[in-house]
């Protein structure tokens, strides 16, 4: 019930809810308080509805959002209740008494002073945004000041409104004991702060303004004109989208040629991981279109969006859609990829997916090049590497057209997790939802929580019996020293993030300073190696757990585990790189061979139902390599999905780079060869003058 009072409420937890509850029966009593009236019972529910709102704001809850979307945003909930202290004063027969101009010149003061104070911030923050976010780009040609400190800017609205407190309890306090001097104080005390936080503004108008835009842009031209880049990624999306690139930053890194990044929206630039190829985000697509991108010969895009229009529009390079992972679900046959000039598919399983879409996509514009990401999977040896196996449930998420069959989460997810607790012998869960779980459908949502205290209380079982407390008491050390590395190595790396950026940096000064430091990158690298080493020890082998943030990465999942159930995403594609047992659900129930017959991927896969009764098969084949019937299944579709295994990946994706790039050469030479001749011609056609 609580769960489904969360959903309705758009919070994000019970604490979220417990304020959101609060806060809305906070203003019908303020109400009531006054209409009674009764000071002191205005005075405690004044006080709750500030707390829960500042506590709903510190957790950046959906819920504020909202309000503000049917007009109950911030200025009006503080409004309100100042006009409630009105009313309450005219109940108590103030209303022709000192005290009651008092507050109703003070509110109204206030109130004037919050527009010179917005208008400022707003200014300020307009003036420190770049027309471009830059990393590993040196734009020292132009001066970029200091941000301002973030206690000015940061929340400036909702800490200029706060600053009523002093004059509401004032008022309240002087109406209740008759001591006018009190609300003449809280007035003036909050008059003088706002004046004073509206003054503090004004020094930073000019003094952190960053240069003109003009200015910003012709030192990126002149950047790209020494870089000469020849490789473009080209990416946009959402802000939980940043994985999509993020799985192409170390391909990007061993290109062959000189690449870069271009990225479209601002917040996902602070998502990516540590790299040292040079990274732009142009939001502004008259910008984009300036960019000077003459030598680049190859245009890269991980995800089929409007704004790849954008770059597709450049004729001197040429065009491959490589995507953000390679499987059976309709979006790796989108007929939108048949724009590009070419289509990268990891092995022989996405040409005859194409073939068999007829989506438009021709089969010699697709291009085979493996999976470069893969190379971090390590291969199953054919026994568990723990004492219990670990399975890894990694089921996908409900899709934009949130079809049933998307994903397991709905319908067998519940039974996949609760017969895996269950089970005879006993294994080891590790439980990762795709990040974009309930994006779409909020029933997603509310089972991905059950799912997590279901494995919670099954964790805390376990703990409990004789065996595991042995075990646990004997790995107590290991765990204690895992731990405090972990801590150490957090924070270096927090150091190594903000070393380059003062505490008050904003886009801006990153831009700036955020120049590649191959020693910081190598040490940053080397670190997220031990951190995820240290991660597995810091906890026993024999405890389930839940992993939901971006560390450990799927790929340190998939080398943990020694078997795997998922569903029809690229998830399965690239676990199949592990050679491991897995299993995927019919989710839509349409059948064993026709699942089968429709997702290459399934082919060498235990298949469950959404009652998941079937998941023994998939067990039995981790526990004993005489059970494993589909071990040479698995090696000939790892083959046909992902390609062979030499030459490499990396080695692959850089020859079709090239060969990409020749194609681009020789299209541009051509032109530049027809417009010569045409030129010559017209002039052989002008007609003689005296």
């Amino acid at each position: 019930m609580i769960s489904t009072a969360i959903r309705l409420a758009r919070v994000g937890s019970g604490s979220e809810l417990a304020a959101a509850v609060l806060m809305g029966l906070g203003y019908p009593c303020v109400m009531l308080a006054a209409l009674i009236p009764n000071l002191w019972f205005f005075a405690v529910a004044g006080a709750v509805t500030y707390v829960a709102d500042w506590y709903l704001h510190q957790k950046d809850s959906y819920l504020i959002n909202r309000l503000g979307k049917v007009r109950a945003g911030l200025p009006i909930r503080f409004l309100v209740r100042q006009l409630l202290l009105i009313l309450l004063l005219a109940r108590e027969n103030l209303a022709e008494q000192p005290l009651f101009y008092a507050a109703v010149a003070g509110f109204l003061g206030f109130y004037a002073l919050q527009a010179p104070q917005g208008a400022l911030a707003t200014l300020i923050r307009m003036r420190r945004t770049l027309p471009v976010v830059t990393r590993n780009v040196d734009l020292h040609g132009v001066r970029i000041p200091d941000a301002p400190p973030k206690a000015l800017l940061n929340r400036s609205a909702e800490k200029m409104l706060h600053l009523d407190i002093p004059a509401m309890a004032g008022v309240i306090y002087a109406a209740g004991t008759g001591t006018d001097l009190a609300a003449y104080t809280g007035v003036g005390v909050t008059a003088g702060l706002g004046l004073l936080y509206t003054l503090l503004l004004i020094p930073y108008l000019r003094r952190s303004a960053v240069p003109s835009t003009p200015a910003v842009m012709k030192t990126v031209h002149k950047w790209l004109r020494e870089y000469r880049p020849t490789v473009v990624l080209y990416f946009s999306g959402s802000d939980e989208s940043a994985y999509q690139v993020n799985m192409w930053l170390e391909t990007m890194e061993q290109i062959d040629g000189r690449p870069l990044i271009v990225m479209r929206e601002r917040t996902l630039v602070p998502k990516l991981a540590a790299t040292r190829v040079p990274i732009i985000c142009v939001p502004g697509g008259t910008h984009l279109m300036q960019l000077d991108l003459s030598t680049v010969r190859v245009a890269l895009y991980a995800a089929n969006v409007g704004k790849n229009i954008h770059i597709l529009r450049v004729p001197t390079m040429k065009h491959a859609f490589i995507g953000h992972g390679d499987s059976d679900k309709l979006a790796s046959v989108n007929p939108f990829s048949k724009v590009y000039d070419e289509v990268w598919t990891a092995g022989r399983a996405g040409r005859d997916r194409y073939a068999l879409a007829d989506v438009g996509v021709r089969d010699e514009d697709i291009v085979e090049v493996g999976r470069p990401q893969l190379a971090p999977i390590k291969r199953w040896t054919g026994t568990p590497k723990n004492p219990i196996p670990t399975i890894l449930y990694a089921p996908t998420w409900e899709g934009w057209d949130d079809n049933p069959g998307n994903t397991s989460l709905l319908l067998a997810g519940e039974n996949i997790v609760r017969r895996l607790l269950d089970a005879e012998q006993p294994v080891r869960l590790v439980y990762k939802p795709h990040p974009f779980t309930g994006l779409v459908n909020r029933k997603a949502k509310a089972v991905d929580a059950r799912i997590r205290k279901m494995i919670e209380t099954a964790a805390a079982r376990r703990a409990t019996e004789p065996r595991w407390i042995e075990e646990a008491a004997s790995a107590q050390a290991g765990q204690a020293a895992a731990r405090a590395e972990l801590a150490r190595i957090e924070a270096r790396l927090a150091q190594l993030e903000t070393s380059q950026v003062r505490k008050d940096g904003d886009e801006a000064e990153e831009s700036r300073v955020s120049l590649a430091d191959p020693e910081r990158l190598a040490e940053t690298k080397r670190l997220r190696a031990e951190w995820n080493d240290a991660y597995w020890r810091s906890f026993g082998w024999w405890e389930h757990t839940s992993v939901t943030g971006v560390q450990p990465r799927l790929y340190d999942c998939f080398n943990e585990a020694d078997a795997m159930v998922s569903d029809i995403s690229s998830v399965v594609s690239d676990f199949i790189a592990s050679g491991k047992p897995y299993a995927v659900t019919d989710s839509a129930e349409i059948g064993a061979e026709e699942f089968k017959r429709q997702n290459t991927a399934v082919r060498a896969a235990v298949v469950l139902t959404n009652t998941a009764e079937d998941i023994g098969q998939l067990l039995e084949a981790v526990a004993d390599p005489a059970a494993d019937k589909l071990a040479e299944d698995r090696r000939a579709l790892k083959e046909y999905l992902l390609g062979p295994d030499e030459p490499s990946s990396q080695e692959r994706f850089n020859a079709a780079v090239q060969a990409l790039a020749a194609q681009a050469e020789a299209r541009n030479a051509g032109v530049e060869q027809r417009l010569a001749g045409q030129s010559i011609g017209e002039l052989d056609e002008e007609p003689e003058t005296n």
